[in-house]
């Protein structure tokens, strides 16, 4: 009985990687249709009596203004040119603010969230945060700094209903992603962290702040050069 369990564990677990390993290959090349993250919110919608809302077009990485890959990158992950998934001294300070019971933005890259919006769920547990890792590890492997902010920039949350550089483009400033302007860019960046509740164009005083800190990054950066990884 104990031989036949584990035996039975142990196909699991070769499964699991076979099929988590040929996903993410397969979507180094596929654009992402829809992830685990959307399905959630449609249900919340209908758990709320809303009307289902999913607003989503994919667009290549050349359609999206430098303005917003710069912007994301300032704002939610400096390092993203030079780590390898992982921004451990973003993860210290985070872990020692948290201890301090300060408001803190968390030590999450880029890579970290791509890999949550595509292959896995929200939350906070050590076994999601366990996948989270591996599937980071994956596709820093497998896939290029290009194609990983292609797929974030295409999967991240950008609204209520509203998901991708694009459709968020097309819903708070009616214009193509290609065509945003720094302040525009900067906006978007802004509400990554809460999305659903703050708002680009009618901005508050924190958001408004933030816009102009970010849009101040945005044009001192200089070139973005996503095959060449900078100097740490």
């Amino acid at each position: 009985m104990v031989r036949k369990l584990l035996r039975f564990i142990l196909k699991l677990v070769l499964w699991f990687f076979a099929l988590s390993i040929f996903s993410v290959i397969f979507f180094r090349f596929v654009p992402v249709p829809y992830t685990p993250l959307m399905f959630i919110r449609l249900y919340e919608q209908k758990k709320e009596g809303k009307s289902f809302t999913l607003k989503h077009d994919w667009v290549s990485l050349d359609k999206i203004s430098p303005n917003l890959q710069k912007a994301v990158i300032v704002s939610e992950d400096g390092h993203f040119l030079s780590h390898n998934g992982f921004d451990f001294k973003a993860i210290e300070k985070a872990m020692k603010n948290n201890e301090k019971g300060k408001r803190i933005k968390g030590g999450s890259t880029i890579s970290q969230q791509t890999a949550k919006n595509v292959f896995l769920w929200p939350g906070r547990s050590y076994i999601r945060k366990g996948f989270e890792a591996y599937f980071t590890a994956l596709i820093e492997l497998l896939w290029s700094k290009e194609r990983i902010l292609e797929v974030y920039l295409n999967s991240i949350e950008m609204g209520d209903g509203v998901y991708g550089a694009e459709a968020a483009a097309q819903h708070w400033y009616k214009k193509s992603a290609a065509k945003l302007t720094v302040n525009e860019a900067a906006g978007l960046a802004v509400i990554l962290p809460s999305p659903r509740r703050y708002n680009p164009v009618k901005s508050g005083p924190y958001v408004s702040k933030r816009k102009q800190t970010i849009s101040r990054y945005i044009k001192g950066y200089g070139p973005l050069d996503l095959k060449k990884k900078k100097q740490k």
